[in-house]
Protein backbone atom coordinates (compact mmCIF):
# COMPACT_ATOMS: atom_id res chain seq x y z
CA UNK A 1 0.00 0.00 0.00
CA UNK A 2 1.34 3.41 -1.36
CA UNK A 3 0.75 6.25 0.98
CA UNK A 4 1.28 9.34 -0.32
CA UNK A 5 2.98 12.60 1.44
CA UNK A 6 1.28 15.54 1.36
CA UNK A 7 3.48 18.56 0.34
CA UNK A 8 2.49 21.46 3.33
CA UNK A 9 4.06 24.89 2.07
CA UNK A 10 6.20 26.80 4.01
CA UNK A 11 5.31 29.66 5.42
CA UNK A 12 7.16 32.81 4.45
CA UNK A 13 7.43 36.35 5.16
CA UNK A 14 6.95 38.93 2.49
CA UNK A 15 9.57 41.93 3.13
CA UNK A 16 9.10 43.71 0.20
CA UNK A 17 6.37 45.98 1.90
CA UNK A 18 8.54 46.25 5.09
CA UNK A 19 10.85 48.80 3.47
CA UNK A 20 8.34 50.86 2.02
CA UNK A 21 6.75 51.21 5.26
CA UNK A 22 10.43 51.79 7.15
CA UNK A 23 10.92 54.24 4.30
CA UNK A 24 7.97 56.28 5.01
CA UNK A 25 8.39 56.27 9.01
CA UNK A 26 11.78 57.64 8.80
CA UNK A 27 10.55 60.08 6.29
CA UNK A 28 7.76 60.97 9.53
CA UNK A 29 10.33 61.03 11.87
CA UNK A 30 12.59 63.85 10.50
CA UNK A 31 9.83 65.75 9.30
CA UNK A 32 8.01 65.76 13.11
CA UNK A 33 12.04 66.36 14.56
CA UNK A 34 12.44 69.45 12.92
CA UNK A 35 9.36 71.12 13.70
CA UNK A 36 10.12 70.43 17.19
CA UNK A 37 11.11 74.04 19.22
CA UNK A 38 14.07 73.68 21.75
CA UNK A 39 13.24 76.81 22.80
CA UNK A 40 9.62 76.76 25.06
CA UNK A 41 10.32 79.70 27.12
CA UNK A 42 7.89 81.98 24.78
CA UNK A 43 9.61 85.66 24.82
CA UNK A 44 9.10 88.71 22.74
CA UNK A 45 12.39 89.25 21.18
CA UNK A 46 14.22 92.71 19.66
CA UNK A 47 14.35 93.14 15.82
CA UNK A 48 17.22 93.12 13.37
CA UNK A 49 17.37 92.95 9.83
CA UNK A 50 20.74 91.07 10.13
CA UNK A 51 20.97 87.18 11.19
CA UNK A 52 24.27 85.72 12.43
CA UNK A 53 24.64 82.14 12.92
CA UNK A 54 26.57 81.15 15.54
CA UNK A 55 26.96 77.50 16.94
CA UNK A 56 25.21 77.38 20.48
CA UNK A 57 26.71 75.90 23.33
CA UNK A 58 24.22 77.18 25.73
CA UNK A 59 20.64 79.02 25.70
CA UNK A 60 20.32 81.34 28.83
CA UNK A 61 17.00 83.49 28.84
CA UNK A 62 15.21 85.74 30.70
CA UNK A 63 11.23 86.57 30.64
CA UNK A 64 9.40 89.66 31.20
CA UNK A 65 9.63 89.14 34.70
CA UNK A 66 13.23 89.04 34.76
CA UNK A 67 13.77 85.29 35.80
CA UNK A 68 16.69 83.55 34.38
CA UNK A 69 16.45 80.21 32.77
CA UNK A 70 19.18 78.30 32.09
CA UNK A 71 17.99 76.08 28.69
CA UNK A 72 14.50 75.28 30.33
CA UNK A 73 15.85 74.87 34.16
CA UNK A 74 14.90 78.56 35.98
CA UNK A 75 18.09 79.54 38.16
CA UNK A 76 18.64 83.01 39.53
CA UNK A 77 21.94 85.66 38.87
CA UNK A 78 23.32 84.33 41.83
CA UNK A 79 23.31 80.72 40.54
CA UNK A 80 24.02 81.04 36.98
CA UNK A 81 27.34 81.09 37.06
CA UNK A 82 27.33 78.13 38.65
CA UNK A 83 24.41 76.13 36.33
CA UNK A 84 26.74 76.86 32.72
CA UNK A 85 30.11 75.86 33.98
CA UNK A 86 29.24 72.31 32.77
CA UNK A 87 27.79 73.14 29.60
CA UNK A 88 30.87 74.91 29.07
CA UNK A 89 33.05 72.62 30.53
CA UNK A 90 31.94 69.99 27.39
CA UNK A 91 32.60 72.12 24.62
CA UNK A 92 36.46 71.89 23.10
CA UNK A 93 36.28 74.67 20.71
CA UNK A 94 35.11 78.25 21.86
CA UNK A 95 31.81 78.05 23.61
CA UNK A 96 29.24 80.55 23.52
CA UNK A 97 25.92 81.37 25.08
CA UNK A 98 22.87 82.40 23.18
CA UNK A 99 21.23 85.31 25.41
CA UNK A 100 17.04 85.06 24.49
CA UNK A 101 16.15 88.20 26.25
CA UNK A 102 12.44 89.69 26.45
CA UNK A 103 12.42 93.16 24.88
CA UNK A 104 11.15 94.61 27.66
CA UNK A 105 14.00 93.39 30.16
CA UNK A 106 16.23 96.19 31.39
CA UNK A 107 19.78 95.98 29.07
CA UNK A 108 21.43 95.99 32.99
CA UNK A 109 19.74 92.28 33.30
CA UNK A 110 21.99 91.33 29.79
CA UNK A 111 25.00 92.66 30.55
CA UNK A 112 25.33 90.58 33.68
CA UNK A 113 24.87 87.59 31.85
CA UNK A 114 27.46 88.86 29.64
CA UNK A 115 29.42 89.22 32.55
CA UNK A 116 29.13 85.94 33.94
CA UNK A 117 30.03 84.70 30.29
CA UNK A 118 33.25 87.24 30.06
CA UNK A 119 34.22 85.51 33.55
CA UNK A 120 33.79 81.75 32.12
CA UNK A 121 35.79 83.14 29.17
CA UNK A 122 33.04 82.29 26.97
CA UNK A 123 31.88 84.36 23.54
CA UNK A 124 27.47 85.56 24.05
CA UNK A 125 25.33 85.91 21.01
CA UNK A 126 21.64 87.90 21.58
CA UNK A 127 19.05 86.20 19.89
CA UNK A 128 16.98 88.29 17.80
CA UNK A 129 13.77 88.09 15.66
CA UNK A 130 14.53 88.57 12.22
CA UNK A 131 11.52 89.44 10.62
CA UNK A 132 13.42 93.37 10.71
CA UNK A 133 14.00 96.39 13.08
CA UNK A 134 11.23 97.98 14.90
Amino acid sequence: MKLRRKHKEEAEVHTGPLNDILFILLLFFLIVSTLANPNVVKLSQPKSKSDTKAKQTVVVSIDANKQFYVGTARVSIEELKMRLQPFLAKETDQPSIVINADKTVPIDDVVAVMRVARELGARTVLAVDKNGAQ
